[in-house]
C-alpha cells in the first residue's frame, strides 16, 4: 500500500493493496480493495468501494457508490448511489469513463460499456451501450401511475 503526501484518510476506511496519490480524501467509510489507484486531488467519499480500478486526477466519487473493474479519467463526477455492474455471471467486465464525465446520481454502468470525453449521463439512468464523447444520455423506464 502507498499513500503519498497530502491525502487524507478518514475514519473506518479499509484500504488493501491500493496506491493513493497527493491530496486525496478517503472516506469515512469507504473501502478501497486491491490493484486499485487513486490519482491526484481525488475525493472518495463515505461508503463508496472501489476494486480493481484506475481514478484518473480531480475526480469525485462523494458517497454510496460501487466502482469495480473501472477505469475513470480526469476530473469526473460519480454521482450518489452509482454502480459499475461488472459481472455477467461468468466473467468481470470493463467499464472505461472518459474525461470530464457526469455520471447522475443511482446511475448502473453495464459492463462492458465505454463512456467517452465530456458525457453527462441523467440520474437514474441504466446504460448498457457505449455512448460517444460529448453527448447526454437518459435512459428510464416511463412511468406508469394506476
Amino acid at each position: 500500500m502507498i499513500i503519498k503526501s497530502g491525502s487524507l484518510i478518514k475514519n473506518f476506511s479499509d484500504l488493501e493493496g491500493v496506491v493513493i496519490k497527493e491530496n486525496c480524501s478517503i472516506g469515512p467509510h469507504a473501502r478501497i480493495r486491491p490493484d486499485s489507484k487513486i490519482n491526484q486531488n481525488c475525493k472518495i467519499g463515505n461508503y463508496v468501494e472501489i476494486k480493481n480500478s484506475s481514478i484518473g486526477n480531480n475526480t469525485s466519487i462523494s458517497h454510496l457508490a460501487y466502482v469495480g473493474d473501472t477505469k475513470i479519467g480526469n476530473k469526473v463526477n460519480i454521482g450518489a448511489g452509482c454502480i459499475t455492474c461488472n459481472y455477467d455471471g461468468v466473467k468481470k467486465n470493463k467499464t472505461i469513463i472518459g474525461n470530464k464525465a457526469f455520471i447522475g446520481s443511482n446511475t448502473s454502468l453495464i459492463a462492458p460499456v465505454k463512456i467517452g470525453n465530456n458525457v453527462k449521463i441523467a440520474a437514474g439512468s441504466v446504460i448498457n451501450k457505449d455512448i460517444p464523447s460529448n453527448k447526454l444520455a437518459i435512459r428510464r423506464p416511463n412511468l406508469k401511475i394506476y
